[in-house]
């Protein structure tokens, strides 16, 4: 399964205002509304990480990304489903560009807020609790109005920050993996009977699992730590039967 890691940083909404708290801006008061600065990716498993800015040229920036997610089984982001993915798409369909391949989802921002209590859900918080270190530093909303301007030493240091969000995004889906709901089915896709995530081969029988359709034989993987089951019922007869995980 081709795994690809997203991530994007944008430009905010330009706007002319009265006052510094609690604004309503209309429409009348946008000078210009945000935009993609530049995104980082990775394949999972790889070492090489690509980048694209504005300074590539806008357009080859947002072709480069939709080629990208178009070779990809599944997408891998933080807050992606309602952040880059949609800012994404506004790119294409700004630029005339057909979708990208329809492809799974996997946001590990509601990965955090459904399985776990923490403190904080933030990206860089969850890498640090996991001991998988943190964010590059960085001199805050200077840097993005930098790179608004096209400044290349700014650049150079968003590139880094942004590569960075990716290789923290791919150490933390790594450790959540067994947790991740709704995950590609691996065993599907590779048309062999494995982990239904991480593809492991070491898994061991533990019981069965009983619900109101009836009794299933479960698994663990020893790899990922994921539990899954045969989709098929156990019966009394020892008749042989298809083989499928979920």
């Amino acid at each position: 399964m081709k795994l690809l890691f997203v991530d994007i940083e944008t430009a905010p909404n330009l706007a002319t205002v009265w006052g510094l708290y609690d604004q309503n801006i209309a429409l009348n008061q946008l000078i210009k509304p945000g935009y993609t600065l530049c995104w980082a990716a990775k394949w999972h498993g790889e070492k090489d990480l690509a980048f694209s800015s504005i300074l590539d040229g806008p357009k080859s920036m947002v072709r480069r990304i939709h080629k990208l997610l178009c070779k990809a089984d599944a997408i891998c982001h933080y807050n992606g489903n309602k952040f880059d993915i949609p800012t994404l798409n506004k790119e294409f369909m700004m630029l005339g560009m057909n979708p990208p391949t329809p492809t799974k989802q996997i946001d590990l921002l509601e990965t955090a807020r459904r399985r776990f209590r923490l403190a904080s859900n933030k990206l860089d918080f969850v890498a640090q609790s996991l001991g998988l270190g943190g964010k590059l530093p960085h001199k805050g909303h200077e840097l993005w109005l930098e790179c608004m301007a096209k400044k290349r030493e700014a650049f150079k240091t968003m590139e880094a920050y942004n590569k960075q969000d990716v290789l923290l995004l791919e150490k933390v889906y790594d450790r959540l993996l067994p947790w991740i709901d709704r995950h590609p089915n691996r065993s599907v896709m590779d048309d062999t009977f494995c982990c239904p995530k991480c593809g492991g081969k070491h898994y061991q029988q533990r019981g069965l699992v009983v619900q109101l359709t009836g009794r299933y034989r479960r698994y663990s993987c020893q790899d990922c730590g994921t539990w899954f089951r045969l989709n098929i019922r156990e019966q009394s007869s020892q008749r042989s039967k298809a083989i499928q995980v979920f």
